[in-house]
C-alpha cells in the first residue's frame, strides 16, 4: 500500500486550545503524523511518497472560492490590523439571528461567519499546511484511479469537520471530500464515504447532504453530549436528491466494541447495497479506549477487525487520516486498520 505524506504538515501548529474552561496544549499536533509515519515504516506497509503540488481547482470543487480566499489571506489581514499572535474567532451567530446569504465585511465578523469553534487557530502558514493536506488526499485518490487497489493519505491537519465555507474542529479543508470529488470527476459515478472517527464529520455531511451520487455513513458520539454537537442525529438522512444517502449512527458515551461494530456492520451493508465504484474512509482512531478527548472503548485489536471488514467490501479504497489523540497507541491503531485491510486481500 502506498502512503502519501508531506512534512509540510509541520507548517500548521496551533499550540493551544480552549478545552472545558482551560487553555491547554492542543491535542492535534505535528507529533501525530510523525508517530503514524514511523509505524508505517516499521511494519513495511509500502512506499512513502510525497504528493505533488496540485492546482487549486480541485479544492474549489468542494470549497467556495470566497472561503478559499479567506483562508489564504486572513493571517495577513490580521497582522495588517495590528494584531499579534495567531488568528482566533471569538463569537458566532446564534440561532435567533436572521440568516444571511453572504459574508460580512469586517475581519472579526468574517471570522465568525467562516468558522464554528475555537479548536484551532490560523497561523502564518496554516493555509500552506492545509493545502498540502488536500494535495496528499488528491495524490491518494489519483493512485487509486491509476490502478492501485488502495492508498493511504496521511493528511494533517485533518478535514472532516470543514464544510464548504467553514472551518472548525482542527479542520480547514475537507481532505476526504476533495478526494471524493476527484473520484467523481474522473468518472466514478457513485462514491461512498465511511467515517469511523469518534466525532461526527459534520463538514462532510454538509458538503454532500443534497447529493445522491455520494453516500456518507458515520458512527460517532451522540451529538447530545459530544462535539461538534447539533448535527449527527439519525434523523438527518439527506435532503432533496440526497434524501436517504446520509447515514448517521450516533452512539452513547462508553460504547464498546459489540455496539460499535453492530453500527459499523450496518453501515458496511448499506455501502455494499449502494453499489459504489470507490470508497473513501475517513480514518479516525479516536474511538480508542484511552483517547483523551473521546468516550468510546475500542481496543487496538478492534482496529484490525475494522480493516478486514472494509476489505470485504472489495472496493477501490482510499484511507484519509482524521483524528486520534492517544499518541502512545496512535501509530499502532491506525496502521492496524491498514495492515489488516491488506492481509484480508483488500
Amino acid at each position: 500500500m502506498k502512503t502519501f505524506y508531506t512534512a509540510d504538515h509541520h507548517l500548521h501548529h496551533s499550540g493551544m486550545e480552549l478545552s472545558f474552561g482551560k487553555i491547554v496544549e492542543t491535542f492535534e499536533k505535528p507529533e501525530r503524523a510523525e508517530i503514524i509515519l514511523a509505524r508505517v515504516k516499521e511494519v513495511g506497509l509500502g512506499p512513502v511518497l510525497t504528493p505533488q503540488d496540485y492546482e487549486i481547482a480541485p479544492i474549489k470543487r468542494i470549497h467556495t472560492p470566497d472561503y478559499v480566499d479567506f483562508l489564504k489571506g486572513v493571517y495577513e489581514e490580521w497582522r495588517a490590523a495590528g494584531r499579534d499572535g495567531e488568528v482566533w474567532p471569538y463569537s458566532w451567530r446564534h440561532r435567533s439571528m436572521p440568516p444571511i446569504d453572504k459574508a460580512p465585511n469586517g475581519l472579526d465578523a468574517r471570522l465568525s461567519y467562516y468558522s464554528f469553534d475555537m479548536a484551532g487557530s490560523i497561523t502564518a502558514t496554516t493555509w500552506q499546511a492545509a493545502k498540502r493536506a488536500a494535495d496528499t488526499a488528491l495524490a491518494g485518490a489519483d493512485a487509486v484511479l491509476g490502478g492501485e487497489r488502495t492508498a493511504f493519505s496521511l493528511c494533517r491537519p485533518p478535514g472532516h469537520h470543514a464544510g464548504r465555507d467553514f472551518f472548525g474542529g482542527y479542520c480547514y479543508l475537507n481532505n476526504a471530500a476533495i478526494a471524493v470529488q476527484r473520484f467523481r470527476d474522473a468518472g466514478r459515478s457513485r462514491v461512498a464515504v465511511l467515517d469511523v472517527d469518534y466525532h461526527h464529520g459534520n463538514g462532510t455531511q454538509e458538503i454532500f447532504y443534497d447529493r445522491a451520487d455520494v453516500l456518507v455513513a458515520s458512527m460517532h458520539g451522540d451529538p447530545d453530549f459530544e462535539f461538534p454537537f447539533h448535527l449527527g442525529y439519525a434523523r438527518e438522512r439527506g435532503e432533496g436528491a440526497g434524501e436517504g444517502f446520509n447515514l448517521n449512527y450516533p452512539l452513547p458515551s462508553g460504547t464498546q466494541w459489540p455496539e460499535w461494530s453492530a453500527a459499523f456492520e450496518d453501515a458496511c451493508r448499506r455501502i455494499a447495497a449502494f453499489d459504489a465504484q470507490a470508497l473513501v474512509v475517513s480514518l479516525g482512531v479516536d474511538t480508542y479506549k484511552d483517547d483523551p478527548i473521546s468516550q468510546f472503548k475500542l481496543d487496538s485489536p478492534h482496529f484490525s477487525e475494522i480493516g478486514a471488514r472494509i476489505a470485504a467490501l472489495s472496493l477501490p479504497t482510499l484511507f484519509v487520516m482524521e483524528g486520534g489523540y492517544a499518541v502512545g497507541a496512535l501509530g499502532v491503531n491506525a496502521v492496524n486498520v491498514l495492515t489488516s485491510f491488506e492481509q484480508a486481500g483488500g
